[in-house]
């Protein structure tokens, strides 16, 4: 069994290296609040982020199956019909997640 000391030493130092990557974020978001690409990426990242969610949502999809192909088609337009609607993704993607996983339980 290690010595007090030892374990005093690793806890002091989880502690510290935890704290540290705790704190990093903040010291740096300061500095990239007036960046050009922090501007960029606030208003393309939603856009990215829903293309990436449906490309997987689409790629693991079985067209053939209407298990599968079923739920999917409903859900995909509401969030496309959601998000044109109002142009927001959050309500949009949490709309179409809705619709799909209640038509996914309500399938045969």
């Amino acid at each position: 069994m290690p010595e007090t000391g030892y374990m005093a030493a690793a806890v002091a130092v989880c502690t510290a290296i935890t704290w540290a990557l705790r704190a990093l974020p903040f010291a740096v978001l300061s500095r990239l609040r007036q960046s050009p690409l922090a501007a960029y990426l606030d208003t393309a990242m939603p856009a990215g982020i829903m293309v990436i969610l449906a490309a997987c949502t689409l790629r693991g999809a079985d067209w053939g199956a209407a298990s599968s192909a079923g739920p999917t088609a409903p859900a995909l337009a509401v969030t496309v019909g959601l998000h044109l609607w109002l142009r927001n993704a959050v309500v949009s993607i949490l709309a179409g997640t809705a619709a799909c996983i209640a038509l996914t339980a309500l399938a045969p």
